[in-house]
Order: C-alpha cells, then sequence, then structure tokens
C-alpha cells in the first residue's frame, strides 16, 4: 500500500483539528408525506455507517498520508470528547485502527457520544435529528489550552483545522492560538454559521475555507447559478481582495464539482460521473483530500484561470486530488469509503482514463507496515 511522502521538506508534518466526533443511523422511511408531529412511521434501517465532519476530514488526511498514532511520518491529532458510551469507543477505535493519535479526545462518563438519527423519504428528501446535550459540546477554551504544545510543534509544521459540530466560540479561540503559532489554518462551516463566523471575525484567522454553494451564498450575499457562475466567481474574488487576501477557498457544487479560487486566480474542477451510492461526507473527503495534498507539497491550484466543462484527463492539484477522492467516496452508502487510499484513488482514475502527474507520483511511496482496508 502506497501513501504521500512526508518528510523533514514537506510543507507540513501534523494536523491538530477541532470538530464533532460521533456517530449515527439512517432509516428509509415509507410514505412520501412529511411526518407528523404525532404519527409513527415504519422505516427500514439501512445498512450505513455514518461519522462526524470532524473524524471524517482527518481520516482520509491519515489514510493519504499513512499516519501513525506514533506521529511518524506524520501526525493526526483531534482535540475533542466523546461520551463514556459504547458509541463513543466505537468511534475512538475507529480512529485508532486509521493510525489517527486520540490521545487529546475525552471520554465523558455520563454523557453521550455526539449522535444523529437520519430519515429519508422515498424521494431522497430528509432530516436528522442530533444530540444537543453530546459530549462535542462539552468542548471548551481551557481545552484548546491544554493542547497548544500541540500547535508549537517545533520544527514540525503543523495544520490547524477547525469544522463543525463543537461550539463555534471554541473553535475561534482555536484558530486565534493557531495564528499566534505560525500554523496553517484551515475550516468548514455549516450555512447558520457563516455570517456570524464573519462578523466575529473568524474569516480574518484563515489561510483555506471550504464551503459548499450554499454556505459560499451566504459568505457572498449573492445567489449561485451552475448554468452561469462566472458572476459568483468574480463576486468571491471581489471579496477576497477586499477583505481577505491571502485566504484560499474551495466552493462545492455537487454532482458538478467545485470551485477553487484565491484573490488572484481560479480553476473549476469537474467532478467525473460515477454510480453514486451516497453523497454523505463527499465535501469533508474533498476537504481531507485537499489538505493531504496541501501537507504533501502539491500545489493548490494550477496558475492559470481555468473553466473547465469536462473531467481533467491528468491531476496536478490538491483540489483535483480532493475532488476525484470525492467522487469515490460518493460509490460507497457510508460517509467514509472504507477503501478509500493512494492506491485505491489511483486505480479508480485509471479507469475514468484520469492519470496522475509525474510530479505527484514520485511523491507516491510504499507504506509496508500499512494493513489492508476492511
Amino acid at each position: 500500500m502506497r501513501s504521500l511522502r512526508i518528510d523533514e521538506h514537506s510543507p507540513y508534518q501534523q494536523l491538530v483539528g477541532v470538530g464533532g466526533l460521533g456517530t449515527g443511523m439512517l432509516f428509509a422511511l415509507e410514505g412520501d408525506h412529511t411526518l407528523g408531529r404525532n404519527e409513527s412511521r415504519a422505516g427500514r434501517l439501512l445498512d450505513v455507517r455514518d461519522y462526524c465532519k470532524l473524524h471524517i476530514v482527518i481520516h482520509y488526511v491519515a489514510k493519504l498520508l499513512g499516519a501513525r498514532c506514533s506521529g511518524l511520518p506524520f501526525h493526526v491529532v483531534p482535540v475533542g470528547n466523546v461520551g463514556g458510551d459504547p458509541a463513543g469507543k466505537y468511534v475512538l477505535e475507529q480512529m485508532r485502527d486509521t493510525g489517527i493519535d486520540t490521545s487529546h479526545v475525552r471520554a465523558i462518563p455520563a454523557t453521550p457520544t455526539l449522535f444523529s438519527v437520519c430519515f429519508q423519504y422515498p424521494d431522497g428528501t430528509g432530516g436528522n435529528i442530533t444530540t444537543s446535550n453530546s459530549a462535542a459540546g462539552a468542548l471548551c477554551k481551557s481545552d484548546i489550552d491544554n493542547i497548544a504544545g500541540l500547535l508549537r510543534a517545533g520544527r514540525r509544521r503543523v495544520i490547524a483545522l477547525a469544522v463543525p459540530e463543537v461550539p463555534l466560540e471554541v473553535r475561534q479561540y482555536f484558530l486565534e492560538v493557531a495564528s499566534r503559532t505560525g500554523a496553517f489554518r484551515a475550516a468548514s462551516f455549516v450555512a447558520a454559521e457563516v455570517q456570524p463566523a464573519r462578523d466575529a471575525g473568524m474569516f480574518d484567522l484563515l489561510d483555506l475555507v471550504a464551503l459548499n454553494e450554499s454556505e459560499a451564498e451566504q459568505l457572498v450575499g449573492r445567489p449561485f447559478s451552475p448554468e452561469s457562475p462566472e458572476p459568483f466567481i468574480r463576486s468571491c474574488q471581489e471579496l477576497l481582495r477586499s477583505s481577505y487576501t491571502n485566504l484560499k477557498m474551495i466552493v462545492s457544487a455537487g454532482k458538478a464539482g467545485a470551485y477553487g479560487l484565491t484573490a488572484r486566480t481560479w480553476n473549476f474542477c469537474p467532478a467525473p460521473p460515477v454510480e453514486v451510492a451516497s453523497t454523505a461526507g463527499a465535501g469533508d473527503s474533498l476537504l481531507g483530500g485537499v489538505l493531504a495534498a496541501l501537507a504533501a507539497g502539491i500545489p493548490f491550484l494550477r496558475t492559470e484561470d481555468s473553466k473547465g466543462d469536462r473531467p481533467d484527463r491528468s491531476v496536478q492539484t490538491a483540489l483535483q486530488l480532493g475532488i476525484l477522492l470525492a467522487s469515490y467516496k460518493c460509490l460507497s452508502p457510508h460517509t467514509i469509503h472504507p477503501s478509500a487510499c493512494v492506491d485505491t484513488l489511483v486505480e479508480f482514475a485509471g479507469n475514468l482514463g484520469i492519470s496522475v502527474c509525474p510530479e505527484i507520483g514520485s511523491l507516491f511511496v510504499s507504506d509496508v507496515s500499512a494493513q489492508p482496508a476492511d
């Protein structure tokens, strides 16, 4: 099994992240009418493994970079809470099996692990009920103070990642601490958080933000049109130039693909057509793929603007690797594709007629200690 090479010359050797850690289940409801207040409804429990945002992103970073709990060659360290229940133990075991260092994940007795019960109508729409009193919500600023030393990792350059499902003010404090240490700061937000985060100055604390189209609409203040995206992209770049000069931005557009932007240039990367089992977790896998690529030294974008109306035939950038991973994830019903790794991605790309450019191919190294995916 291969991974992307990480050594003393790589841009980053460690990722420290805060965000939701938990699991869930999915029911396929019988009947297409909206679930009523006093209604009992039959539903089929689907064989779907659901995970929360931080777990999804860092899983892919760990798999692509050959992370180990020992910290070599790459160290992935989530900071958060789970409950002292079977769900919490399961999440911890899943992360450790992927080489993620869980020593800074606290199990809180008598508190439930973050859990979501999702339901889906026959037409594909649906919703979810998520625990509001979970261990994840108990993360506080003192927990960030306790891990500040991880962000000052000596010569090990650090990515600091903040994603939803823990309190917004704790994520902001984490990014403030990371800013003082010179870490590369990345984040995502749900749509309802975008404006409060901007008002609080959180976007000033970021080097990379990943948003879907509705979240980006909240940031820019204008609608996105897939038929005519250029005005929206120009508005994004105007915002970057006027307010966030050094911010890199990912805007995912569902099955169409994703846009990568800086104040100076932008690329569009179409998603290759695949037989979709589930899109849940695709945006988080896109972010995980981009972060892993950046850590290994792969450029975020091509330097020239690229509109692109068909899938790229060669993977040359972090954005393209992220799109490839997100498309591969959609083949699985689970929010984490259990077989995703460098080798399966290369095979997947080859089946689509997509090659990996020599510069990225030269970063592939054998990982003799890796175990096959379950």
